[in-house]
């Protein structure tokens, strides 16, 4: 097992490159999906992929964060934690299988019986895909995993628009998440060969218990708070709203996951070797924060700014519904893109209990939120404002934690160095106020706002003094 530091500017640059793969893939693919499905489709599939979710991430319980972080962990520990992940996944998957009913009941629509079982599939292998997620993470094979994850995705996602032209529907989507988590665990299974047995020993289990504990606690609430939208949504707007607002989420997600995931996998298994040394992995994470605060106003301004050229190019006319779902959600791209790197640090600090308490203090706020955006506001356009308020306040709390209690620094220190990104993005919003142009052609359209924001955002960062430390940071 490989235990030495790490660079994270390595660690980046090797999964940026899967991750980019993936992503301009991914919109080739979407692209055409979103042609060949209808919102009511993706609603469906959406439904049931709520509970898959849970479903993973009760069989995962933590243990992949524990495995990278417990570095006296040995060979025959790790086969004892995955022994019993097998286990529990196979238990998971039947239970899940038994419940397609009643989620066909609850929804009144019997075609979740056999979209549910069929799912329980992909939920059987992507539980026993987590300790070898875990073991690549913590010897730090960044490669082998950016690798694995474009051939198994160009794979899936070959066979599931076969499908979807010839008409196999909402069907087409559960293929492919069936057909991910089995290439996935093929590929894991022959890198890092896992040992399976009969009978193991809870030993290890118990030894990472009050690590993986509080990460399995933090998990299932910020499962709730990510996916209650989803669930109510369903129930109350029917499978065609939650197409739109489930695609529109999606399409958010692409700046906050994507331009983020480059950085956010590999914080925890690069800064836990600094676990002993708090300054320094502060001064290394605080890099990251302005790095992550500049890509974020950036990409916040062009998603509310370009939305109907993004979704009319994208997806289709088919799909206009979805923008200003898109516009509302955009409003906390900034802070969530910000925010998706806090975890990692929580962890690396040995401090998943924090991690839970904010997760506390995140869902009660998040879900809060949903109920008002559905309840109160009755459609998917109060209910995306109100997710993005819940967002932005989930940040607040977060980095107060972090900062405050985890690294013990001074807030107002913290502030001041985000100063001038606040400023930043401000200008931004304002300025697109006095958009001059008026282009009818989505093309051009799209390229003409892509230049005019461009300008107007190295403008503010040189007037808010943050084009040298940039440059600087970017050439490091």
């Amino acid at each position: 097992m490989e235990n030495k530091p790490y660079s994270l500017k390595k660690a980046a640059i090797i999964n940026a490159a899967g991750k980019y793969s993936k992503i301009l893939l991914q919109i080739i693919v979407e692209v055409i999906l979103a042609r060949l499905l209808t919102p009511y489709d993706y609603g469906i599939v959406a439904v049931v992929t709520v509970f898959t979710t849970f479903f993973t991430t009760l069989a995962d319980m933590g243990l992949g964060a524990a495995i990278i972080q417990v570095k006296s962990l040995t060979k025959k520990d790790i086969d004892d934690i995955y022994s019993f992940t097998v286990y529990l996944s196979v238990a998971l998957m039947s239970v899940f299988a038994l419940l397609a009913y009643w989620i066909a009941s609850f929804y009144h629509n019997h075609v979740y019986v056999g979209i549910g079982q069929l799912l329980s599939i992909a939920l059987l292998f992507n539980g026993l895909n987590m300790v070898p997620n875990g073991i690549l993470n913590r010897e730090k094979k960044f490669g082998t995993i950016a690798v694995r994850t474009v051939a198994v995705y160009v794979i899936s996602v070959v066979i599931t628009i076969g499908l979807a032209y010839y008409g196999w529907k909402y069907y087409a989507l559960v293929a492919q998440a069936i057909l991910v988590a089995v290439l996935t665990f093929v590929w894991n299974f022959i890198t890092t060969k896992p040992r399976f047995s009969l009978r193991f020993s809870f030993a290890p289990l118990k030894r990472v218990a009050s690590y993986s504990g509080y990460q399995f606690a933090f998990s299932l609430l910020n499962y709730f708070s990510r996916n209650l939208d989803n669930l109510l949504a369903g129930k109350f707007f029917g499978s065609t709203d939650l197409g739109y607002y489930n695609k529109s989420y999606n399409l958010m997600q692409y700046p906050v996951g994507n331009l983020t995931g480059i950085l956010t996998p590999v914080l925890h298994p690069v800064l836990s070797d600094y676990q002993h040394q708090v300054d320094l992995m502060y001064k290394k994470y605080m890099r990251v924060v302005k790095l992550l605060a500049t890509v974020g106003i950036y990409a916040q301004t062009v998603c509310i700014f370009a939305a109907p050229e993004i979704i009319g190019i994208l997806y289709g006319k088919q799909w206009q519904n979805s923008v200003v779902v898109f516009q509302l959600l955009g409003i906390s791209i900034a802070t969530q893109i910000i925010n998706s790197s806090n975890g990692g640090l929580f962890q690396a600090l040995g401090n998943t209990r924090m991690l839970f308490i904010t997760g506390c203090i995140n869902t009660v706020t998040t879900v809060l939120s949903i109920i008002g955006g559905i309840f109160i506001g009755k459609t998917i356009y109060s209910l995306a404002l109100w997710i993005s308020i819940s967002y932005i306040l989930n940040f607040v709390v977060s980095f107060y934690f972090l900062i405050k209690l985890g690294f013990k620094k001074s807030i107002l220190e913290f502030l001041k160095e985000l100063f001038p990104y606040i400023c930043l993005g401000i200008l931004m919003e304002f300025a697109t106020i006095f958009y001059p142009f008026h282009i009818s052609g989505l093309f051009l359209s799209l390229i003409v706002k892509g230049i005019y924001i461009s300008i107007l955002f190295i403008f503010g960062v040189i007037i808010t003094g943050q084009f040298k430390f940039l440059k600087s940071l970017i050439k490091r």
